[in-house]
C-alpha cells in the first residue's frame, strides 16, 4: 500500500477516490472528480497526474471515451473496507449531497429497527459531551423515566444499541435506541466518577468466540466461504455486554451439546465456556451456565 501522508487531507480524498472508482467500477473521469468534490478542470488533471505518478500501472487514458479506466496490474492505494464500499456503491460515495447516486444497481433490505434522529442526535450529543440524559423507555414492564450517562452506540447486526449508566438500576446496561421515546440532555449535570465508562467491566471485556459449522448440519463447506473460514474456525471478536446479542442475531446455537434442531442455525459456538460471566449470555440461544 501507499503512503499517502505527505499529502493534503483534501488531496488523499481525491486521490482515494479516483483508486476507488477504478477498482470498483473500472473507470473515473475528470468530470467526475469536478462533481464530486466541486473542483476545477485543471485541479482534476493535476490529480490525475498526481495519481498516475503514485501508481503508474493502476490506470491508462481511453482517448475515445475520454476518461481513465483500470489497468490490468492494478494494485489498490489502501486498503478499502467492504463496508464502506458496500455503503459508497449502494448509496452514493458522500453524505447525502446533491446529485449523489448509486454506482451499481443494486437492492438491499435495510434495518427495519431505526432509530429516530431527534432521539439519535441528544444521545450522541450526551456521549460527545460527556453529559446526562433524561429519556422515557419502554421496556417489558412498560414506560418509565430514566436517567442515563450514554457513552458508546452499538448495532448487534439488526438493531442500534446505546450502552450507558442507569441511575435508576445504578448499573451499566444495553438500551435500544428505537425504544426510547423522549431524549433530553440534562444541562449542568455532570456524570460521577462511578458512572465512567472505565468502571463497565462487560463492555471493557473482550471475547474471542470460537464459531465453526454446526456438526448437525450438511453445509460445512457452504458456512466455511460465507464466512470466510479457511480452518474451519471464525473467531469473532467481541465485546461480553454485545456478545449474547451478537449470538441471538445470527443464529449460533450456543448449546454445549450442539441441540438446537433449528436448521437456521448453521453454526455452533464451539466452547461455549466463554460466555461464562457474560451478562448477555442470557440472550444467547441454547447457552447454560456451567452453574447450571
Amino acid at each position: 500500500m501507499i503512503d499517502l501522508r505527505d499529502y493534503s487531507q483534501a488531496q488523499r480524498e481525491r486521490l482515494v477516490y479516483i483508486d476507488f472508482r477504478l477498482y470498483f467500477t473500472g473507470g473515473v473521469s475528470r468530470a467526475d472528480l469536478m462533481d464530486r468534490f466541486g473542483i476545477g478542470a485543471a485541479a482534476a488533471t493535476r490529480d490525475f497526474a498526481q495519481y498516475r505518478e503514485i501508481a503508474p500501472g493502476n490506470t491508462e487514458l481511453d482517448t475515445v471515451a475520454k476518461h481513465y479506466v483500470i489497468c490490468e496490474a492494478f494494485s489498490p492505494l489502501i486498503a478499502h473496507s467492504p463496508e464502506r464500499v458496500l455503503a459508497a456503491l449502494s448509496q452514493g460515495y458522500g453524505y447525502d449531497l446533491e446529485g449523489e447516486k448509486p454506482l451499481i444497481l443494486n437492492e438491499s433490505v435495510s434495518l427495519l429497527s431505526k432509530p429516530k434522529v431527534e432521539i439519535l442526535a441528544p444521545i450522541t450529543r450526551a456521549i460527545s459531551l460527556n453529559q446526562v440524559v433524561k429519556i422515557s423507555y419502554t421496556s417489558g414492564s412498560g414506560e418509565s423515566e430514566r436517567e442515563i450517562v450514554p457513552f458508546a452506540v452499538s448495532c448487534d447486526g439488526l438493531r442500534w444499541h446505546v450502552r450507558a449508566y442507569d441511575r435508576k438500576r445504578e448499573k451499566f446496561v444495553d438500551f435500544v435506541l428505537t425504544r426510547i421515546g423522549r431524549a433530553q440532555v440534562q444541562l449542568g449535570q455532570k456524570p460521577t466518577d462511578v458512572e465512567n465508562q472505565m468502571h463497565d467491566d462487560q463492555w471493557n471485556r473482550m471475547l474471542d468466540l470460537p464459531l465453526v459449522s454446526h456438526p448437525d448440519r450438511d453445509c460445512e463447506q457452504i458456512v466455511m466461504r460465507d464466512y470466510d473460514m479457511p480452518d474451519g474456525v471464525l473467531r469473532l471478536r467481541v465485546r461480553a455486554a454485545m456478545a449474547g446479542y451478537v449470538l441471538q442475531q445470527y443464529h449460533v446455537d450456543c448449546s454445549p451439546d450442539h441441540s438446537i434442531e433449528d436448521k437456521a442455525y448453521r453454526l455452533w459456538l464451539s466452547d461455549p465456556f466463554v460466555l461464562y460471566g457474560v451478562e448477555s449470555s442470557m440472550f444467547a440461544p441454547g447457552y447454560k451456565s456451567p452453574k447450571s
